[in-house]
């Protein structure tokens, strides 16, 4: 919503100013030079890019008009959701958590949480993680290996970015380029009425105009907003690793679940009297409030 307002400002006070300036608004509509520009443009990413990427750089162009979905409640929900989990492990054994690892969409404790099992990256990063955790791995090595994955995915969630980022540093290019065309067809046409030779000249430098416009007011700014998602996928995988690494360390769940809320980024952040409400009073994950003082006990803390 903010990104579509964004748009309208930037638009709206170019256009704005230029009428303030009595500046004729039929001389900026010139299709044939945003062709020129918006195809060469587009032409260069199917140029640079393989289609898995082309596929990235549509979804996350989409994800900056709906808005972030990690949210203070996602992570709420989430962390219930990990709570419940852990709690389960605590009672039964982490190979209790087998089957629900295995085949989370048929897992009663997973599906109370349809936005985890939809995103696929968070899915997998979490089931796979708990799954070498079963298997024997110690919390050292999981570390390792969850930061080499968190790295992986952060280098994939970029490289869509880098290549938006590639297309807006084109763009004003593109627009000399156009402009130089123009500047062809008013050459071919001196000595024709000055109406028609100061039309075209204009026509030229719109070119130039919408290079530089399209550029930093609207691909640049879309691809920087696609960055900041970026970085909140991971800052949201972070959360899962420092909630399983400090399960493993021998925490108690609701001090795993404490471990975790710490790694939320501050806007986002729970107080720990909500996100402990949300664990105690979610399913069968409820407890009494003597209850963190007893796994406390049981963890040897």
């Amino acid at each position: 919503m903010f990104a579509i307002i964004g748009i309208v400002v930037v638009f709206g006070a170019v256009v704005g100013g230029y009428l303030m300036e009595h500046g004729n608004l039929k001389v900026l509509l010139q299709p044939a030079e945003l062709l020129i520009i918006g195809g060469a443009g587009a032409g260069t990413v199917l140029i640079a890019n393989p289609m898995h990427i082309l596929k990235q750089i549509a979804s996350g162009v989409g994800v900056v008009f709906k808005g972030s979905k990690f949210t203070k409640q996602r992570y709420m929900e989430s962390l219930k959701l990990a709570y419940e989990l852990l709690n389960k492990a605590r009672r039964q054994g982490l190979m209790s958590l087998e089957t629900d690892v295995e085949t989370p969409d048929q897992s009663p404790i997973f599906s109370k949480d349809p936005e985890f099992l939809k995103d696929h990256h968070v899915r997998y990063f979490f089931c796979d993680s708990m799954r070498m955790a079963i298997s024997g791995m110690d919390a050292f090595e999981l570390d390792q290996l969850m930061d080499l994955d968190l790295e992986v995915l952060h280098h994939e969630a970029t490289q869509p970015v880098s290549s938006l980022s590639t297309m807006a540093d084109s763009l004003p290019g593109l627009g000399i380029v156009a402009a130089v065309l123009g500047v062809v067809i008013t050459m071919g046409a001196l000595g024709g009425p000055p109406e028609e030779i100061g039309h075209k000249v204009a026509a030229a430098l719109v070119g130039t105009f919408l290079g530089i416009l399209l550029c930093y007011g609207l691909v640049g700014p879309i691809a920087a907003n696609m960055g900041k998602a970026a970085d909140e996928e991971r800052a949201y995988l972070n959360v899962l690793k420092v909630l399983i690494i400090s399960f493993l360390k021998g925490t108690a769940p609701i001090m795993a679940v404490e471990a975790a809320r710490r790694a939320i980024p501050g806007h986002v952040r729970p107080t720990f009297t909500e996100l402990e409400q949300a664990c105690r009073g979610g399913g069968s994950a409820a407890a009494t409030p003597e209850a963190p003082a007893t796994e406390a006990a049981a963890s040897g803390g």
